[in-house]
């Protein structure tokens, strides 16, 4: 087989255009996803996914589904478009002189994806999770307020009334601009990178089991190894690939997720990095917490991935720069 050179141009946009349709419809599980993983086993605000979706349209909004979208889409087209690009790219690599690469050269060339992709993820990720948390952090401390007015209230009804004098505060309007500069100025750039290693120890292995596994199950939907899969089958397979994933580095995900949230409730832990926070995870609330959100993860990851992979191969960047499309995953 006589292989075509790439165009990076194209496959940044394919990534970067495959990244924002994805991103648009699942977005508000990823935010009950976040909401979930950071609230502790002792002050639960939120029973499910369901739970924590339908509370934060009844509090903030239908709108408030979407906090930190914004960041989120601005920052994905190149976050997609390096993953996906850069994994076309060292499959490339990896694959001269040969029609198929072995699956040890697969999972090589997805580790090489996970590494480009932190340099965007990471801030990325940072800036998503102050936005997304909010919320749950005004619904903890309302339903801390409520339970101190119940036990007040039997104290008598002066106490129970200059109790109620202070209002819950609501949730605090900050712009993903104004977390940035506040960063930068009392942490520097590293204050974006906080969780640096966390997304690293998440998006490598993530990125070793997805595109090996995309690969090989995308290659069962080909009737001749001259034609591409049908774009329904590259759908599936992206979820497969995806949902499989995502629920592998699940704990990562959750030591990556409190480690990048700044803003803590009183009786909320501080981590000095990836193993003080997985052994306090650990003592405090055992290992199922590292499960936290697996299940909206899941429901992320696999049509993020799925509509990703439809919408890259498409190859609306070679249409838009007259070339004609090439998938490596034929390779």
């Amino acid at each position: 087989m006589t292989q075509q050179p790439i165009s990076l141009p194209a496959k940044l946009i394919n990534g970067g255009v495959a990244g924002l349709v994805g991103v648009t419809c699942v977005f508000p599980i990823d935010l009950a996803k976040t909401r979930l993983q950071n609230q502790r086993a002792n002050q639960r605000v939120y029973k499910n996914m369901m739970d924590c979706l339908i509370k934060t349209v009844r509090s903030e909004g239908y709108f408030g589904m979407y906090r930190g979208a914004a960041v989120n889409l601005t920052l994905v087209t190149p976050e997609k478009a390096i993953k996906l690009a850069a994994n076309d790219f060292f499959r490339q690599q990896l694959s001269r002189g040969q029609l198929k690469l072995t699956v040890f050269q697969e999972m090589m060339a997805g580790c090489g994806a996970g590494m480009c992709q932190v340099i965007i993820t990471t801030p990325m990720e940072m800036l998503k999770i102050q936005l997304q948390d909010a919320g749950r952090l005004v619904a903890q401390q309302r339903q801390l307020a409520m339970l101190h007015t119940v036990k007040l209230g039997a104290a008598g009804p002066v106490l129970n009334c200059s109790y109620n004098m202070g209002p819950v505060s609501s949730i605090r309007k900050v712009s993903a601009v104004q977390i940035t500069q506040e960063l930068l100025r009392t942490k520097g750039i590293q204050g974006l990178y906080k969780g640096l290693g966390a997304t690293l120890m998440r998006d490598i292995p993530f990125s070793m089991v997805y595109f090996p596994l995309f690969a090989h199950v995308n290659q069962l939907g080909k009737t001749s190894e001259d034609e591409n899969a049908p774009f329904y089958w590259s759908f599936i397979s992206g979820c497969i690939a995806g949902c499989t994933a995502a629920v592998a580095v699940n704990p990562c995900d959750v030591v990556k997720t409190r480690l990048q949230s700044l803003n803590k409730s009183a009786n909320e832990d501080s981590y000095n990095g990836v193993t003080d926070c997985i052994r306090k995870i650990m003592r405090k609330e055992g290992p199922t917490a590292f499960l936290k959100g697996a299940g909206c993860r899941a429901l992320i990851i696999a049509p993020l991935f799925g509509i990703a992979q439809v919408v890259y191969f498409i190859g609306v960047g070679e249409f838009l720069l007259g070339q004609t499309p090439f998938n490596l995953y034929s390779v």
